[in-house]
């Protein structure tokens, strides 16, 4: 038997307690409910995948993705890890309603096959670099949160800020921002509304911020994922860069978004489609112009050290959301990437993504 087939996939639950509600415009997690995946060769290497779904924004469950993932057992044990691409389009084909399980799937396959290879995913996928700089989320709440989550995040040595809109009226918004803005009047900010404005809210929020003198250098999903009229149009007057996230879950998704001119950049999240379709979406960006974020869900380091591999070896990434194992009360791992400040590296990785069970 070739030492790259696939003998073994096994999911389990990963139940993974925060420091505090990761609370977004449309919902709030108080412990990240994501699953562990391991697919093992035939020479006994074993690759390691999260899948982390976010209820609130994707539908998905911890049960549901079980489910999907053990669904494709059959499809793939038997199957040579090395046609990863192959794979990737059953799995995409099978589970299309299903991204955080086919992003652990395919996380543990291709950890599996560098492992085999000897080789860090960072290589892998291209090689550009090994460090990052990320943000630190001011989770959606009120103003005397937004202010203590501000000094706190300073106090790690983060200076860049993405915080949680939407959940209140623009104005109360705007006051969290000002109540941000005297706490760290050098930090660079980010506002994330996960679809929670109208257009006449997005508005309303950008001239209160104009108003204020708070200055914000990314604004991210103002509207919902299907209003692409309204983020064109926000794109087309705005005087900064409008960032899609769920209006950009698929290759398919950036193409309209090019198209109609509807975002000057994208968020790159492996949870919302999968590793491979990621990689697509890059590249679509990347020849359009477009600025990149890499972000998440409620990951641990395992699945957030993938996407520091992958957004480190492709490049071209202007911003890294890469923070929620911050929020993770404890992890069941070891290994990963290594943090200082702002500062992310995959580096040391010794192959694969570098992620160990402790």
């Amino acid at each position: 038997m070739n030492p790259t087939v696939i003998t073994s996939l096994t999911a389990e639950p990963l139940d993974l307690p925060l420091t505090e509600p990761f609370a977004i415009a449309t919902g709030a997690q108080h412990v990240a409910h994501n699953v562990l995946v391991r697919i093992t060769l035939a020479d006994g290497t074993t690759g390691l995948g999260e899948a982390a779904p976010f209820t609130a924004v994707s539908g998905e469950t911890q049960s549901r993705t079980l489910t999907a993932i053990e669904s494709m057992r059959e499809r793939l044990i038997g199957q040579d890890a090395r046609a990863w691409r192959p794979l990737s389009a059953g799995l995409t084909e099978a589970l299309l309603h299903e991204p955080s399980a086919r992003c652990g799937l395919e996380t543990a396959l291709l950890d599996a096959l560098a492992r085999h290879h000897r080789v860090p995913l960072w290589v892998f996928f291209g090689g550009a670099g090994t460090e990052l700089d990320i943000d630190m989320t001011v989770t959606a709440g009120d103003r005397a949160h937004a202010e203590s989550s501000a000094r706190a995040i300073l106090a790690r040595g983060i200076t860049t800020l993405k915080v949680k809109i939407g959940a209140l009226s623009p104005e109360q918004d705007v006051e969290r921002l000002v109540a941000i803005y005297k706490v760290a009047p050098q930090a660079r900010l980010f506002a994330d509304a996960n679809g929670g404005y109208t257009v006449s809210q997005a508005r309303a929020f950008l001239a209160g911020l104009e108003k204020a003198g708070v200055p914000l250098a990314l604004f991210e999903q103002p509207v919902p994922a299907e209003d692409f009229a309204g983020m064109a149009e926000l794109t087309r007057t705005s005087r900064m860069p409008i960032c899609a996230d769920e209006s950009a879950r698929s290759a398919q998704d950036v193409l309209r978004l090019i198209r109609e001119r509807a975002a000057s950049g994208i968020n790159i999240k492996t949870m919302k489609c999968g590793v491979v379709e990621s990689l697509m979406m890059w590249h679509l960006a990347r020849a359009a112009g477009m600025e990149l974020m890499v972000g998440g869900m409620v990951e641990s380091t395992l699945a957030m050290s993938c996407s520091a591999h992958l957004a480190a070896g492709l490049g071209g990434f202007h911003y890294a959301d890469l923070d929620t194992p911050l929020f993770i009360a404890k992890h069941p791992f070891r290994g990963g990437y290594q943090q200082e400040g702002s500062r992310v590296s995959i580096a040391r990785s010794p192959a694969g993504h570098g992620v160990e069970l402790a």
